[in-house]
């Protein structure tokens, strides 16, 4: 299975845009650019987008962790926080927190623990990040 997403540039880093788009037509034509990045503006930037790729996949992959412990229609909502920040001189994506909600009525705290760790290292955009990956869970039994 092959996805993807493009992105479109026009003009110097500072005073250039440039437009994000997925094959799907979730992402159409997105803005963004230097101060969608890093200031105020309208639009998005490659880190918020790695942010709802993680949450997303990570809320998938632990919904999947639970179901192996016997934990049926439990509800998660997560929460990325990706931190891009200068190292050595230069712009890298260092990590990515997870915060995670799950509602699982008479749960095992400990099988949802379990689950939670499980999926936060196995999950596929937890892999392809390669970055410190930490997470804050909220679990209600």
């Amino acid at each position: 299975m092959k996805r993807k997403g493009s992105a479109a540039w026009q003009g110097d880093l500072r005073t250039g845009k440039g437009t994000i788009s997925t094959e799907s037509g979730a992402l159409n034509k997105l803005p963004y650019g230097f101060s969608t990045r890093f200031g105020d503006e309208k639009g998005t930037n490659p880190e918020e987008l790695i942010a709802a790729a993680h949450a997303s996949c990570f809320s998938m992959a632990l919904s999947s962790e639970l179901i192996k412990v016997g934990i049926t229609d439990p509800t998660i909502a997560t929460t990325a926080i990706v931190e891009l920040k200068q190292v050595s001189g230069a712009f890298a994506i260092t990590a990515s927190h997870l915060d995670v909600t799950v509602e699982a009525k008479g749960a095992d705290r400990s099988k949802l623990e379990a689950a939670a760790e499980a999926a936060k290292t196995n999950c596929p955009v937890s892999k392809l990040l390669r970055a410190e990956v930490t997470m804050t869970a909220v679990f209600s039994t």
